[in-house]
């Protein structure tokens, strides 16, 4: 990404792409296998009671045989970028010079395909290593429209997974997130306002807002990746590819009557009630 044989300075090239010129300059040291042992077990006590803090996740590892501090498994908690719920789990920190937009679904009442889009970023655990995954959720139906990897946490990737969803199927009328740092970044808001699509960012306290993805990771890491135990990033994309098919078109939703969520989306989308 920062091209060091360019006339433009690495300063000028890190301002312009949004990035830490320490990061560029700093060789992070390898996580230890024994941290990737950790941090997978962090992720599924995380899921199973999202409200522990570190503290009580720290005394369920010990339950689970790992003698490690608290002050380790704050760090590995930071790393993975999790938090307990009643602050917000949250993997993108918020940047204070991007602009924030006011919150859009207070009150409203959300029926139909591509009226509300969210999206959320959650930890990938493999036997080797971790990553990050990113998916774009119609509100209504809760079907998975895109979704991208990624072994960094920058804004690129969540641009590609928004960029596809709209080629795809259309742009919605409001896309809601929270205030984390890829998504109130430049390129992230000038996708959506280019498409004239409304802009709802999460206010403090409103974690609830994002319920239906969590519910999503929370099926994708129990029914495949905790199952599958992906070795590589490609194993694991082909996985997902597989699983988020499934998932929208053969699972069925307990909260729409035996239904999947491709059937809801497709039902309730406008264009396609106007062809009917």
């Amino acid at each position: 990404m920062i091209d060091r044989e360019n006339k433009l300075p690495v300063t000028r090239q890190c301002k312009l792409l949004e990035l830490s010129r320490s990061g560029i300059y700093y060789t992070p040291s390898p996580v230890s296998t024994r941290d990737i042992e950790i941090m997978r077990e962090i992720d599924e006590i995380h899921l199973m009671h999202p409200f522990y803090g570190s503290r009580k996740i720290r005394n369920d590892l010990w339950l689970r045989g790992y003698d490690v501090g608290r002050d380790r498994v704050r760090r590995l908690m930071r790393r993975m970028g999790i938090e307990a719920l009643y602050v917000k789990p949250r993997l993108s920190l918020s940047h204070p010079e991007h602009v924030k937009y006011p919150y859009l679904l207070r009150g409203l009442k959300i029926t139909r395909a591509n009226h509300v889009w969210a999206t959320d970023i959650t930890y990938i655990p493999m036997a080797k290593g971790f990553c990050y995954l990113v998916a774009i959720m119609d509100w209504s139906s809760r079907m998975v429209l895109a979704w991208r990897l990624s072994n960094t946490l920058d804004s690129s990737f969540c641009v590609d997974a928004l960029e596809e969803a709209i080629a795809t199927y259309g742009c919605p009328e409001i896309f809601n997130t929270d205030q984390g740092s890829q998504f109130t970044s430049e390129a992230f808001t000038d996708a959506l306002l280019s498409g004239s699509i409304s802009i709802s960012m999460d206010g403090k306290g409103r974690w609830m807002d994002n319920v239906f993805i969590e519910r999503l990771w929370k099926s994708v890491k129990y029914e495949d990746i905790y199952l599958k135990a992906y070795s590589s990033m490609m194993e694991l994309k082909k996985g997902l590819t597989t699983y988020f098919t499934f998932y929208n078109e053969r699972r069925w939703h307990q909260s729409f009557d035996k239904k999947t969520p491709a059937m809801v989306y497709f039902n309730t989308h406008p264009q396609r009630q106007v062809a009917a």
